[in-house]
């Protein structure tokens, strides 16, 4: 990730334009008001600590739909974060009564199929060319240049905890899936991995049986999980005994370090994040 101060004359490249789609995400941070609560548009629409999802952007006339995980969250100290569906980012966003306006970006620039590159592109430039005007219509926002392109925002409700499918972004891992070999298989009880599953981590929490269970990096893991004041109380993992590349046996050795203690947990969105009593944070991304 790096810095980039937008320019309005600014010419954009395809990988700039992929990495400002996040931005426009962070269109909606604001500074908090006198009273401690959050900034409001002009229908009193709370902005702030409401997850919103990105509906479409307009520009010169022509609306772009946005991917289904669009999406942004912004808090009362002025920070924005969210993803696009395939990039993330992080802003800071002043709000003056309805004005809205982005600084000090720091956004990722992957190229993603599934991310249309023009919605990308609109989105960008609607929300660097300067101040944007913030009108709320019951649960949607709009943000509005004043050449009258649009950002259209709607909230969304939090992913939830139990049943969902929780796609693990592992601590550490720079493994590739697939990658060529494997470093050999234990000698009693093991399997070999289907290589295109190699690298992904899933987690899926059971309410009833007050259970986790999923894929780590390499093998399926399966533990006792119980909930209580915003923190989950991890058993001991039972796993398979398959053996895979050295990165993915690291990455996983790392995500098994949550287990068998105490984790506090935080949805946001479609975003759950993890972080265990020696400060180790794990971030989960809900699977559509």
């Amino acid at each position: 990730m790096y810095r980039q101060k937008q320019q309005r004359s600014k010419t954009l490249t395809v990988a700039a334009v992929a990495a400002l789609v996040p931005l426009a995400a962070a269109c909606g941070s604001e500074k908090a008001n006198d009273s401690g609560g959050a900034s409001v548009g002009a229908g009193g629409q709370r902005i702030t600590g409401v997850q919103w999802s990105i509906d479409s952007v307009t520009v010169d006339g022509t609306t772009h739909e946005a991917p289904d995980a669009a999406q942004v969250r912004i808090d009362d100290a002025g920070e924005a974060a969210g993803s696009t569906g395939c990039n993330s980012f992080s802003a800071r966003a002043d709000v003056d009564g309805e004005r809205v306006r982005l600084s000090d970006a720091m956004f990722t620039e992957k190229a993603c199929d599934k991310t249309p590159a023009d919605f990308e592109k609109s989105l960008g430039r609607t929300l660097t060319t300067g101040s944007l005007t913030a009108g709320d219509e019951g649960d949607r926002l709009t943000l509005t240049t004043a050449d009258g392109d649009t950002v259209r925002l709607s909230k969304s409700e939090d992913a939830s905890l139990y049943g969902t499918k929780w796609t693990v972004d592992v601590p550490g891992q720079n493994g590739q899936k697939g990658q060529e070999g494997q470093k050999g298989q234990e000698e009693q009880g093991s399997q070999s991995v289907q290589k295109g599953e190699q690298g992904r981590a899933q987690l899926v929490f059971d309410q009833d049986a007050q259970t986790v269970s999923g894929r780590l990096p390499c093998n399926r893991v399966n533990a006792g999980a119980t909930v209580s004041d915003g923190r989950i109380t991890l058993g001991a993992p039972s796993t398979t005994r398959m053996m895979c590349e050295g990165s993915l046996m690291d990455a996983e050795k790392r995500l098994l370090g949550l287990f068998d203690g105490k984790v506090d947990y935080r949805i946001d969105h479609e975003t759950l994040t993890l972080t265990s009593e020696n400060g180790t944070t794990v971030r989960a991304v809900a699977e559509k």
